[in-house]
């Protein structure tokens, strides 16, 4: 059985940030996550696509903010448990928690801390009778590399601001980049609007509004696919395509954790957030997009804040009579265990009185 202070359940951005937060306290962490790799849906879905709302970086990859969260908490030395789902969680008389995965793999910590996001999750896939047969021969629902599509044919379709921000960057590398709406309007934000409208003016993009894509055709792997016009003069048309990525978002559902006895919201975990996001269990925490309280942003940067608060609280349930005093970086430096140290130079911290 794996130990440690505080289990994590979920590798995405909010629960690797959580191992630096914990670290700085001295608490030893282990993390669950479903995905063969650390980042969660950063890694999974978008790596390459920018964001630009995290602090000190105008603009980042997701993959890169991945990679630079590891290094990050490198120092720390957390355990991974990866591939596989937590499946049931136990509370043990002595007020610890052991929480198995769906291959049996059991972790005991008296701290469990949820980062799941969003849960598990599923693409909305279109209604196209045969569209299993074609997934990972011309069909996905993500682009995780944007290289597998260089100087090929593709046809998204979706109205959405991913449907808009992929089409608008595969403009630069596919052969063709053609978007299929249902509407005349579409639900992304304006700037991606104009962008995508002078991308078609300039011939770089193929807009094909009043319309959805209802057949996919080929041998082994895609060749076509039928394009059904809702202004019945034009009908149907055939248009050959090497990919065809539908991006109509994510079904998002908690899976075996809606089970554990928590208090849900809206397909969310209801956590206390006036003091430490802890649920109704006591020693079980849900951060980041996963959980739900008054006022709640689903954003990066509010999951690393939550994790900031939960640590601290994880740290009094764990050590209740210690007096933990907050100590800044730039002050303390970071210890990590393995051995490392990081510290402002001495000739520049400055005694007073």
């Amino acid at each position: 059985m794996i130990k440690t202070d505080i289990l994590i359940i979920g590798a995405g951005p909010t629960g690797l940030f959580t191992v630096f937060e914990a670290g700085l306290l001295k608490l030893k962490t282990h993390l669950i996550d479903a995905l063969p790799q650390p980042g969660g849906q950063c890694s999974e879905i978008y790596p390459k696509k920018p964001i630009y709302d995290i602090p000190a970086f105008p603009e980042i990859f997701a993959g890169d903010l991945v990679n630079n969260l590891m290094e990050q908490i490198r120092p720390f030395s957390p355990g991974f448990t990866l591939g596989e789902r937590a499946e049931t969680i136990e509370k043990l008389e002595d007020d610890t928690f052991v929480v198995t995965t769906n291959k049996g793999t059991q972790h005991n910590a008296p701290v469990v801390a949820i980062a799941g996001g969003l849960g598990s999750f599923e693409p909305r896939k279109p209604p196209i009778p045969n569209i299993t047969d074609f997934e990972d021969r011309g069909v996905a629902y993500f682009i995780k590399d944007p290289e597998v599509y260089r100087d090929k044919r593709v046809v998204i379709a979706g109205g959405g601001d991913s449907a808009l921000d992929w089409a608008i960057y595969l403009a630069d590398v596919a052969a063709e980049v053609a978007l299929v709406h249902r509407r005349n309007e579409f639900r992304g934000a304006l700037d991606s609007v104009e962008r995508l409208s002078e991308l078609a003016k300039l011939g770089k993009v193929e807009l094909i509004t009043n319309a959805e894509v209802v057949g996919l055709r080929g041998e082994g792997d895609l060749e076509q696919v039928v394009i059904r016009h809702n202004d019945t003069a034009r009908g149907e048309e055939l248009k050959p395509v090497d990919n065809f990525i539908p991006l109509f978002g994510l079904s998002p559902k908690l899976g075996p954790m809606a089970n554990w006895g928590l208090e849900i919201e809206k397909n969310a975990i209801k956590v206390d957030n006036s003091y430490d996001y802890q649920t109704n269990i006591p020693g079980i925490y849900a951060i980041g997009d996963v959980n739900t309280y008054k006022g709640k942003l689903k954003l990066i940067l509010s999951g690393f804040h939550e994790a900031a608060i939960m640590c601290q609280s994880a740290y009094q349930r764990i050590s209740p009579n210690k007096k933990y005093v907050l100590k800044y970086t730039t002050v303390g430096g970071v210890q990590g265990f393995d051995g490392t140290k990081k510290e402002a130079k001495r000739e520049v911290v400055q005694s007073i009185g």
